[in-house]
């Protein structure tokens, strides 16, 4: 019996041991201390979101934002070069041979009043480019960017037995205005700093719910144009419009003309918009004046596209003013704005890589596949250089997944980006937010 019993035992032990191997086998393990690290790091992380989203700046303003992620950059052991493309702030971690990965963390807030009753709500007040006061809101979620971003950074610093390269961690002004990725690449991002081989981001979704995570190869947000019309005509006295050339019936022609250049010219099977988002002219009734401006803004997603409906909209304009009988000098004139926003295209083989990462980090169910959309990121310029690194940006859930349930059960909707009432899920969002961007990291880092 007592023989009997010993290899009982014996097989116990064996089969314990199995057992513990299949339940730590190096995904899971991995998982496992990426799992006790973010909870362990939650606090910090807490505070430093709360300090974030309580003091925004606008865009190229964000002086003390660029100060306070520069000094987080420091403590985690990063070489931190400051002032990139004017306040933005590069931190190199090497750890050995291997890649190089970027990761991006846009900084800038929106001029937005807050109306979201948080106790940590922004009540900050500043003046804009134009000298003028105005509140300030992150109603884009960058503060949540922000502190995954850092997050992901501590994680990585603190357990570099999991990896072997480079990292290269950015924290970049003025994503809103579209140009804070043209400053850095300007001041030298790759020529002053290591040329990555792959560049990773996020975005928060005010409509996912915090825990997930959305994906999509390709083509994934638009060119963004931002266009000026001016329409010129003769004045004169609204009783008499036959001695004048009326600008606000030929800005009506053209808003009209302009309808057909996506309908008419573009194929159905491409994305583009045009629209007139704003049209001034005249100062009363009963007189004709000599301009109507508008503004308008183009979105597309190859080269291709958007250069065809620029020239459409230039034959157009050139066209109401040979109607009007005008002389050249006084056709429609077109200005572009300088803030053009490129499309954002993600690599599908490193979108194939990360998304199965983060689907072992996060449990496939957690992972959705989203559609395009016509929105812009300026992201998109990483990926644009003579280098070509191949760039992936994903959608962090950060809406609380009960009201989720109830927008979608009642058909109402959730406060979007840029709104005045967007406050995403501390908690889960930035928790997975880290875990995703890790997972990520060490998939094209990680030691096999």
């Amino acid at each position: 019996m007592k023989a009997f019993l010993c290899r009982v035992a014996v097989l116990r032990a064996a089969l314990l041991t199995g057992c513990l191997f299949l339940l730590f086998s190096p995904v899971q393990a991995q998982r496992a201390t990426v799992e006790r690290a973010v909870d362990a790091d939650y606090p910090y992380l807490e505070d430093f979101y709360k300090t974030c989203h309580s003091h925004p700046e606008l865009s190229f303003y964000e002086f003390e934002t660029s100060k306070r992620v520069a000094d987080e950059l420091r403590k985690a052991g990063f070489e931190v070069t400051e002032k990139v493309g004017g306040t933005g702030v590069v931190g190199v971690l090497r750890n050995g041979e291997g890649p190089v990965v970027l990761v991006r963390a846009d900084m800038d807030a929106l001029p937005v009043k807050e109306e979201t009753g948080l106790p940590y709500a922004s009540t900050v007040q500043a003046k804009d480019p134009q000298g003028k006061e105005v509140y300030v809101m992150h109603a884009c979620g960058h503060d949540i960017h922000m502190t995954v971003w850092l997050g992901t950074a501590r994680f990585l610093a603190t357990h570099r037995d999991l990896w072997a390269g480079t990292l290269v961690f950015i924290g970049q002004p003025a994503e809103e205005r579209g140009g804070g990725s043209k400053a850095m690449l300007a001041d030298g991002l790759y020529e002053r700093f290591p040329v990555p081989d792959y560049a990773l981001a996020l975005h928060v979704k005010a409509d996912m719910a915090a825990g997930k995570l959305g994906y999509h190869a390709g083509y994934s947000l638009a060119n963004v144009d931002m266009m000026n019309i001016t329409v010129y005509g003769r004045g004169g006295h609204g009783a008499y419009p036959h001695t004048t050339v009326d600008p606000v019936v030929l800005a009506a022609e053209l808003v009209l003309q302009l309808q057909t250049v996506v309908s008419r010219n573009v194929s159905p099977l491409e994305p583009a918009v045009v629209t007139v988002g704003s049209i001034h002219g005249g100062t009363k009734g009963n007189i004709i004046g000599n301009e109507v401006k508008l503004e308008l803004t183009l979105r597309s997603y190859t080269d291709e596209t958007r250069q065809l409906v620029i020239s459409r909209i230039e034959q157009i304009c050139k066209g109401i003013g040979l109607s009007a009988g005008l002389p050249e000098e006084m056709w429609p004139k077109i200005e572009m704005a300088d803030d053009f926003t490129p499309a954002l295209y993600n690599d599908p083989a490193l979108v194939e890589r990360i998304v199965a990462a983060q689907k072992e980090m996060l449990g496939a169910e957690q992972l959705v596949q989203s559609a395009p959309v016509m929105g812009g990121e300026d992201f998109a310029r990483y990926g644009r250089t003579e280098e070509k690194v191949p760039i992936f940006m994903f959608w962090l859930g950060a809406a609380d997944p009960v009201k989720v349930e109830e927008a979608e059960r009642e058909g109402t909707t959730l406060p979007s980006l840029h709104s005045s009432r967007f406050a995403p899920l501390p908690e889960p969002t930035i928790k997975t937010g880290v875990k995703a961007m890790s997972a990520g990291v060490l998939e094209l880092l990680g030691k096999k």
